[in-house]
């Protein structure tokens, strides 16, 4: 069964300070079955210029707290897509409200939300190929 998924792309990228909050505040909803993220990369070394090769000292790539975890966050996160486990369009329908009213307080500066389905649910033609 394929099941609908929300993207919330923020229109400023967020450092870990607000990524934790984030993730956090969206924890507390029941019928999310996976959160995602997506941004900029923060390598734990410098690949590129005059530096290249010696550690990144940036100060965003730091441990955060996510529910009882400790989880190494290595971007500057974009994007957050959520897999909800609803049943029906009401069920969605109320998700999406709490959700919305959750990003707006915890992400101050805007966001956009958008439901479809963003990522894979089943083995394409190119998954059967890598294992052979």
């Amino acid at each position: 069964m394929m099941l609908p998924e929300i993207r919330i792309t923020t229109k400023r990228l967020l450092g870990a300070e607000s990524t934790e909050k984030v993730l956090n505040a969206l924890s507390a909803l029941d019928n999310i079955r996976q959160i995602t993220i997506k941004g900029e990369n923060l390598p734990a070394k410098i690949n590129s210029g005059p530096n290249k090769g010696l550690d990144n000292n940036h100060p965003e790539r730091r441990m955060i707290r996510f529910g009882d975890k400790d989880i190494l966050l290595t971007k500057l996160v974009g994007d957050f897509f959520l897999e909800l486990e609803v049943e029906n369009e009401d069920m969605l329908s109320a998700s999406v409200e709490e959700i919305d009213r959750i990003c707006k307080e915890v992400i101050p500066f805007g966001f956009t939300m958008d439901v479809g389905r963003y990522s894979k649910y089943r083995p394409t033609l190119s998954d059967y190929k890598l294992r052979c």
